[in-house]
């Protein structure tokens, strides 16, 4: 039986399936716990079969203390465990940072994680790079072999890439029925050397032959089928997706093996895709032969075609990677993010000034040095200053204009957020270019975060002060 594995990072040559932990936490409804002593060992039949490489995160239940069990006093040779950390929006401190990669070394009984994955709820708080930049920190001490994102669209990776924090991979949802990381994500990866994990390749087994020819499900049972009957909702609903689910059957008759394995062959053979993430319910159901043997199927380019005409009957997913856990519709297993967060704190405090007006500070050099705010509100306007890619000294963004714009409009939409407002509500933004010629991937960036709310623009060539700084934007809003 052929395996097929990729060297991720220097260092790190992972399954290119990898066994998702993720239905841990599902086992774990209503206040039961997995045992790690006996459940640890229902992990042996994957690694046995050369899938050697497990996926977990800080919040998947047990999942963590589980793996580490195995690693320690089950796992027969090597194997690689790969976790995230998902912090609560809100301050994020060194100290904080470093007790949560403690943690993951504790639960998993390593003395360096072997692939680190940061996920952050709002791009509009700063802090997020923050935790980037303190995780950055721990990789160099050696806690940390190498470090990914989860979730990130494309407008933050780049972000992300060209400030020089060192990641390798960004895991996102990617299947036949979430297209999403096929277009600009994979583009951008490909250009930056960042490998995409794909998670939800099967979406939630609803890309199975089990399905194939049913009714539409009133009562589902787990959190994943919860959440993947929302992507098929999205997608153009039930009916859509038997009709393509048929067709991907064709393409499975002819090879004589089951609709998952195409499914994940076919994100496998994606460009940019290291490895597809298979959740597994340990001890309760797995199908580890079928996803072996996706390893020894070769699509055709009939093949490729047929598939690619039965994407073309659903409807695109909205938005970019991750969104669906930022905006809605809001595609997870409760439809809100009601089990994901407690509160979203405000990205920058607020003060109250003389004559009725409100103050969001974003604690630059520049608003103490120059004697401004970030933002006023007074009335049902918010005024925000001209803003450049900086966060506290550091500046932002490389010397990628386009970057530096997503981060200055994280920025604004920082202060409008601080301040009661929304993005949506901006109706006017002046941009100010150090170089004409960066005009385009400027406009786009701009376009790509007001597309649908197309505020009055004016863009002019300006000397702007500070080196690094390429762009600056002013913005007004009406609440």
């Amino acid at each position: 039986m052929t395996h097929e594995r990729i060297e991720l990072a220097p260092g790190l040559t992972i399954s290119r399936v990898v066994t998702g932990l993720w239905q841990v936490a599902d086992l774990e409804r209503d206040g039961k716990t997995l045992d790690p002593q006996s459940t640890a060992p229902k992990m042996l039949p994957y690694a046995e079969a050369g899938l050697t490489t497990f996926d977990m995160a800080d919040h998947y239940g047990s999942a963590e203390v589980i793996a580490g069990v195995f690693h320690k006093e089950v796992a027969k040779g090597p194997v690689q465990l790969l976790t995230k950390w998902v912090p609560a929006p809100g301050p994020v401190t060194r100290a904080g940072v470093r007790e949560a990669v403690t943690r993951a070394l504790t639960r998993l009984q390593v003395e360096r994680i072997d692939l680190m994955q940061f996920h952050a709820w709002n791009y509009a708080d700063p802090r997020w790079l923050d935790a980037l930049f303190f995780l950055a920190e721990l990789k160099k001490e050696g806690l940390i072999a190498h470090l990914g994102l989860t979730n990130f669209d494309t407008a933050h990776l780049r972000i992300v890439c060209s400030t020089g924090i060192p990641v390798v991979s960004n895991q996102v949802s990617y299947s036949l029925v979430d297209q999403r990381a096929s277009g600009a994500m994979k583009d951008l990866c490909l250009e930056e050397g960042v490998q995409l994990l794909a998670y939800g390749t099967l979406a939630g087994g609803f890309l199975s032959d089990k399905w194939l020819g049913k009714p539409e499900p009133k009562n589902l049972q787990t959190w994943s089928e919860m959440k993947y009957k929302r992507f098929i909702d999205a997608a153009g609903g039930w009916a859509r997706y038997q009709q393509m689910l048929e067709k991907v059957n064709t393409v499975a008759r002819r090879h004589q093996v089951s609709i998952a394995r195409v499914a994940s062959r076919y994100i496998l053979d994606q460009p940019a895709v290291g490895a597809v993430i298979v959740g597994a319910r340990l001890g309760v159901s797995h199908h580890i032969d079928d996803t072996v043997g996706l390893f020894n199927l070769t699509l055709t380019a009939a093949d490729l075609s047929e598939i690619k005409e039965a994407l073309s009957a659903l409807d695109a997913i909205p938005g970019d990677c991750g969104d669906e856990y930022r905006r809605p519709p809001f595609l997870t297993a409760s439809g809100d993010l009601s089990h994901h967060l407690q509160s979203m704190p405000a990205p920058y405090p607020v003060k109250e000034g003389r004559d009725g007006r409100s103050k969001a500070l974003s604690g630059t050099v520049w608003e103490d040095l120059a004697g401004f705010s970030r933002a006023i509100k007074k009335g049902n306007r918010i005024l925000v200053s001209g803003t450049t890619a900086t966060h506290g000294v550091l500046p932002i963004g490389g010397d990628d204009p386009a970057a530096q714009t997503h981060f200055i409009i994280d920025k604004i939409e920082g202060a409008l957020q601080s301040l009661g407002g929304s993005l949506d509500q901006v109706v006017r933004t002046r941009i100010y270019l150090k170089n004409l010629s960066h005009w385009e991937p400027v406009s786009r960036a701009h376009g790509e975060r007001f597309r649908d709310i197309q505020p009055a623009n004016t863009l002019v060539k300006a000397d702007l002060i500070g080196n690094p700084y390429l762009v600056e934007i002013e913005a007004e809003a009406m609440l």
